[in-house]
């Protein structure tokens, strides 16, 4: 059985985009975040702007050359690329299930925004995934 949308691409971008009653949102950087609990984590829904760079627009407020966060989730919009400390780099375009670890720097690639749903478990989310604590070759 195929599963097939029957919203139409307006509706299903509005849906995207609509407020989440249950979550928590925020700003930092010019990034929005919406969080809601759930079981033993939470999932949120993190929408970057066209334009965005981690280490231009992040890199100050966190105090950190690189993100150290680990990204379990699915890009549901837009074009994401990024680089780690060594040299390893990433190009993810929606729809798409990702997995980035820690030691990143990542940037939106296009005029569009890009909209991640992600899982986490806040500081624990790369040893509860099973991701080591920096990336590294495999």
């Amino acid at each position: 059985m195929q599963c097939r949308s029957y919203l139409s691409p307006v509706l299903l971008a509005l849906a995207l985009w609509a407020f989440v009653g249950s979550a928590e949102r925020r700003e930092i950087g010019g990034v929005v975040i919406d969080t809601a609990p759930a079981a033993n984590g939470r999932v949120k829904r993190v929408c970057y702007p066209p334009g965005f760079r981690w280490s231009v627009h992040l890199k100050h407020i966190v105090n950190s050359p690189l993100c150290m966060h680990a990204h379990v989730g699915f890009l549901a919009r837009g074009r994401v690329r990024g680089q780690y400390a060594d040299g390893c780099s990433f190009d993810v375009a929606a729809p798409r299930a990702i997995v980035i670890e820690p030691g990143h720097d990542a940037w939106v690639v296009g005029k569009n925004p890009a909209v991640l749903i992600e899982f986490d478990t806040e500081r624990t989310t790369a040893e509860r995934f099973g991701l080591p604590e920096a990336h590294r070759h495999a």
